[in-house]
């Protein structure tokens, strides 16, 4: 269970987090009630992962559910755009930690020394999971619980650094209370991805119908109880003016309570968190197109294990697609900042669509289990995690959408293919 735990949070507590009290600094006191109100629809969504997860617990998480109730080609959609989310993640949470090594050594600092830093840690991770989930699982443990340690005294410590009145203004955005609220759900949002990582791994899970259920909960009760007192203490340390700004918040935070040191502690948590996040996600993305190719909706190479029990070509394929991207980036002109902006939109439009189909698919997978003798109605529970996903995606603005929609598309050849290659033609 504290494997499964750990990775849940290692997965959730990244660069969305680190990052978002100054994006969130605009709006003001709105922002930390949308972080509880996204905290309860995050629980939500892990209750119905919980739910699913007792009923059939299955390697490949929203995958394995959503092809379970819904069939092959909406579990085939669902599979590709939630491997796609998954590697393009990769660069952005490698560059977190990359930017911390260079806070705490100011001489390495440079943009070749940011992308060699960035394919790294990508790699060094890599290399890890290759060793087996046991190995992946145990680093997920050690960097989660480490980074907690600092980031937790900042929650709880730091509130009594605050000053109350940074908290004078509920909206100060200027932006009409639904706008503004749609605006704060895919930044919030952003931060919680990943609350269905105990899932994934279901087939290499002890008692995975006990421990898959409480390790979701809890791990998304200890991230959301961070996010809230985190932003409390960092909205209330800085003034908005300057936190707006603020390209390392809890880092700017820290130095302001304690100094130098506070500083760096928090930087070194920085770059310990991110290589638990990386770990934790590419564990999954070897998993999702596993699972899916062991259906025979990916290619069958996808599903080959190597000789420690792990899918070390899905996890290679999907590392050099990932450092593809950061190479395309790096010898682009537009920079680090508008490619972390385009994949935050991606990756929370690409996450939530799953997070949909998966609401609802309680009563269907069921049904499916039982042979429909037993059909359940729909749980209040799994309404209000359905529309907190829709509202979530409307958030997302019309760009995101419009890419994230390209991308599902373009995997129609490649399941068109797998179909007539498998002579499975008949849905």
């Amino acid at each position: 269970m504290a494997a499964c735990t750990a990775i849940v949070v290692g997965n959730m507590v990244g660069s969305g987090f680190y990052l978002s009290p100054a994006a969130l600094a605009p709006y003001g006191n709105l922002a930390i009630v949308i972080w509880i109100v996204m905290g309860a629809g995050a629980i939500c969504l892990g209750l119905t992962f919980a739910k699913l997860a007792r009923l059939a617990p299955a390697t490949g998480g929203p995958y394995a559910y959503t092809r379970l109730a819904y069939g092959d080609f909406p579990g085939f959609l669902v599979a590709w755009g939630y491997w796609i989310s998954i590697w393009a993640s990769l660069p952005v949470i490698a560059i977190a930690l990359a930017g911390s090594v260079v806070d705490l050594f100011p001489i390495l600092r440079g943009r070749t020394m940011i992308v060699v830093f960035t394919l790294g840690a990508i790699w060094v991770v890599v290399l890890i999971n290759l060793r087996g989930v046991k190995a992946a699982g145990l680093v997920s443990q050690i960097m989660t619980y480490a980074k907690l340690v600092p980031f937790g005294a900042v929650a709880v410590i730091g509130l009594l650094y605050i000053d109350t009145s940074h908290f004078s203004e509920f909206n100060p955005s200027g932006q009409p209370l639904l706008q503004a609220t749609a605006a704060l759900a895919p930044l919030t949002m952003f931060a919680f991805l990943g609350l269905e990582s105990a899932t994934v791994p279901a087939g290499d899970v002890r008692n995975p119908e006990r421990t898959i259920p409480r390790s979701t909960v809890l791990g998304i009760v200890i991230a959301a109880t961070l996010y809230v007192f985190g932003t409390i203490v960092v909205m209330g340390v800085l003034p908005r003016h300057e936190l707006v700004h603020s390209l390392s918040p809890f880092s700017d935070a820290a130095r302001a309570m304690w100094g130098p040191a506070g500083e760096i502690s928090i930087s070194i948590a920085v770059i310990l968190s991110s290589i638990g996040a990386l770990n934790g996600w590419t564990l999954l993305m070897g998993q999702v197109p596993m699972a899916a190719a062991r259906d025979g909706l990916f290619p069958p190479l996808f599903g080959n294990l190597s000789q420690q029990n792990v899918p070390a070509i899905g996890i290679v394929v999907s590392a050099v697609l990932a450092t593809l991207l950061i190479l395309v980036q790096a010898i682009g002109a537009e920079g680090f900042s508008a490619f972390y902006n385009l994949v935050v939109g991606l990756s929370t439009m690409a996450a939530v669509i799953p997070y949909a189909f998966c609401a609802l698919a309680g009563s269907l997978v069921s049904a499916r289990v039982s042979g429909g003798v037993h059909v359940p109605r729909v749980t209040i529970v799994e309404i209000v995690a359905f529309l907190f996903a829709i509202f979530t995606l409307y958030g997302c603005g019309a760009e995101p959408v419009l890419y994230g929609l390209v991308l599902l598309l373009l995997g129609i050849p490649v399941f068109v293919w797998q179909r007539r290659r498998t002579g499975a033609i008949a849905m």
